[in-house]
């Protein structure tokens, strides 16, 4: 096993901001089957779904049942918590890991969860230390630090306070998101710059999408100011329905050949995890994002150090 600054947490999304809004809603079952999947390739932390509205975000529906198929694996499995009712269903099946959303924008939170971020992180202040006080884990997301589809740009202080604020609240981790793929290396660094003086960097994670084709190279931008927690998803599935022009997140399979060809350890392997691909793509019935995975579907090539 390779020293802590070798080793990468990769917090695999495909399951909930991945198939969230997609165009084939999967069912339980397949749900169910694409997180054991995932676990069987040695991934230990899976978004795993969502207890929202059936109505807002059909995907999601009966993630109560999702829960049951999965809670035996050994694995983390976290689940978004909007509001106190998405709370109370997590409380109780005995979920053992949250996520939280807000954003640097008000009017992205608008659009996201209709509430201003003031308004969504008073709402979370109560949520959260319930949360604490039954011995859940509780991840924050920031969403659309590096720009917002409506407001454009945002100011380096409003993503320290946001970050600040959710870390005050008592999460263990913040994700830290481009959330429509605009970022730029030396954005990337000025921002994670900014964070790591404030805040511990093995309680940042970094969630980029591949709009532009330039989350691996902002990836690296992360990774040499010392974070070591990346979001992805496999296949490259996700997209915002919030977030106009986005395309998906980060490929999860491209993100593990980068890091190992470097020399980092993610304790996943690429064979099996593009077996996985496979299956996603099958039941997607429509290609994949993934160019590692779209170069040779079948043989799978790929660089080994």
């Amino acid at each position: 096993m390779k020293a802590p600054e070798h080793r990468i947490k990769i917090v695999e999304v495909s399951p909930r901001d991945g198939l969230q809004n997609d165009s084939t809603i999967f069912s339980v079952e397949e749900r169910g089957a694409l997180i054991r999947q995932l676990v069987e390739s040695g991934v230990q932390f899976v978004e795993a779904g969502s207890f929202v509205s059936a109505k807002a975000i059909p995907a999601m529906k009966d993630s109560e049942k999702v829960w049951e198929h999965c809670r035996s694996l050994s694995a983390d499995l976290s689940f978004l918590v909007p509001n106190e009712k998405g709370l109370e269903r997590a409380m109780a099946i005995d979920v053992k890991s949250i996520a939280v959303f807000t954003a640097t924008s008000d009017t992205f939170n608008q659009k996201n969860i209709g509430r201003s971020v003031d308004q969504s992180l008073e709402e979370y202040t109560p949520l959260i230390a319930k949360a604490l006080q039954n011995k859940m884990r509780v991840r924050g997301y920031v969403s659309t630090a590096f720009g917002c589809p409506y407001e454009g740009p945002q100011e380096l202080s409003r993503i320290v306070e946001v970050t600040g604020r959710l870390f005050e609240m008592g999460c263990d981790e913040v994700s830290v998101g481009d959330t429509i793929g605009v970022a730029h290396p030396k954005q990337v660094d000025e921002v994670f710059r900014k964070l790591s003086g404030q805040f511990p960097l093995s309680r940042l994670a970094g969630h980029f999408h591949d709009t532009r084709g330039m989350a691996i190279v902002n990836i690296k931008a992360a990774l040499d100011l010392g974070i070591r927690i990346f979001d992805s998803s496999a296949g490259g599935l996700g997209g915002c329905p919030y977030a106009p022009g986005s395309s998906g997140n980060v490929a999860t399979e491209e993100v593990i050949w980068f890091l190992e060809g470097l020399g980092f350890e993610t304790g996943i392997s690429l064979e099996k995890f593009l077996q996985t691909v496979q299956w996603l793509e099958e039941k997607a019935k429509r290609p994949l994002r993934s160019k590692l995975y779209a170069s040779h579907p079948k043989q799978m090539y790929y660089f080994k150090p």
